[in-house]
């Protein structure tokens, strides 16, 4: 089986930025080969709550499916990028409560099975 270079980012909230502190919410994993791009997201209230008990939860589940909704056929405003494109702006660099982290590459015969994998290995506990 040939594999092809990926790259991934983990979609991560940073509810209170100042604090600096984190949580794994999603991972963003795009194959230029292939034209795969797709977000993958799960947010673990407790473990949010943990970190701000006033996090406004349904605002952040808000802003984790703008990642799901720009990979998808209704992109939105991104809809007129290129894959590649769309992958770059939602990698950039953002001081927000849900932002992704650096971009890492890999090699990978099936994007999908490696996005599952990489999912349950950095976001579920």
């Amino acid at each position: 089986m040939s594999r092809d270079v990926y790259e991934y980012a983990v979609i991560r909230v940073v509810p209170r930025v100042e604090r600096g502190e984190q949580i794994n919410a999603g991972v963003l994993l795009y194959c230029q080969p292939r034209g795969y791009l797709c977000a993958r997201v799960e947010l673990d209230t407790a473990r949010l709550r943990a970190l701000d008990p006033e996090a406004d939860v349904d605002a952040v589940r808000q802003a984790l499916g703008a990642y799901e909704l720009a990979c998808g056929e209704e992109a939105g405003p991104l809809a007129g990028e290129s894959l590649g494109g769309r992958f770059r702006w939602l990698t950039a660099p953002r001081s927000t409560i849900v932002q992704a982290g650096p971009v890492h590459a890999g090699l990978t015969g099936d994007p999908h099975t490696e996005l599952s994998r990489l999912f349950d290995k950095l976001v579920r506990l």
